[in-house]
């Protein structure tokens, strides 16, 4: 395993989001948490990616534990996260939004090589390179977010509701996109509302109820499994 979550609680004040949670992912796996809003799939990401620090409970990345590392450490380890709602800067153009993302990294040659790979995955953003990023479609500033994630040069990425607010044929495009992600070497963690898009892609899943794993398995079997098809497939099994 490259991350291993183990019996992590999280609370927020006397809230207790988060409750004695487990699931690991491995080398060149896309593995899911689904789950309805506030099923606490987001406090998980955070907890991960040093944002929140869990009351109790064990994270282990690459072997080494993170479990209270501050966020730029967990992003030199190697994991970086694309956060819910996007967050670039809309002020900024689309090449200073990317150069954000690169901001752990000091070699001036790297840094150009990333942002020439990112521009070949993201032609449609090498198009748009100065352009402010507020300035884009719902569509481009999800794959501008994903793109500066990349810039950090990550082994895990921590991917929280890359769908959200996107038209049906844009989010198709957003999943091609983590999957050509995924085969070329980067293991991911989603976090997303749209279980059948999630799992049509994942390996692995993991359904959250109320800050619990109540069911966890291969991606193919939660999407025949009656209580996934009746709470979150809309009642039709894929």
């Amino acid at each position: 395993m490259i991350l291993d979550i183990e019996n992590i609680n999280v609370h927020y004040g006397a809230i207790h989001a988060i409750k004695d949670v487990s699931f690991n992912l491995s080398e060149g796996e896309i593995v899911s948490l689904i789950g309805a809003n506030g099923a606490g799939k987001s406090t998980n990401l955070n907890t991960i990616s040093g944002i929140l620090h869990p009351t109790s409970g064990r994270i282990t990345c690459f072997g080494e534990e993170i479990t209270h590392s501050a966020p730029q450490e967990i992003v030199r380890k190697g994991i970086v996260q694309v956060p819910e709602g996007r967050k670039i800067f809309a002020s900024m153009s689309v090449l200073e939004n990317l150069e954000m993302g690169a901001y752990i990294h000091t070699n001036r040659s790297e840094i150009n090589a990333r942002m020439e790979s990112v521009f070949d995955r993201f032609p449609r953003l090498k198009e748009r390179r100065n352009q402010p990023g507020g300035t884009l479609s719902g569509g481009e500033q999800q794959m501008l977010a994903i793109a500066r994630g990349l810039m950090a040069n990550p082994r895990i990425l921590l991917l929280d509701e890359p769908s959200m607010g996107l038209a049906p044929l844009v989010v198709e495009k957003i999943f091609e996109v983590i999957r050509e992600i995924n085969e070329a070497g980067t293991s991911i963690l989603l976090v997303e509302q749209n279980a059948l898009m999630a799992l049509s892609i994942s390996d692995r899943g993991y359904v959250l109820d109320t800050g619990k794993i109540v069911l966890g398995g291969p991606a193919d079997e939660l999407l025949h499994n009656p209580l996934v098809i009746d709470a979150y497939l809309g009642g039709k099994a894929s």
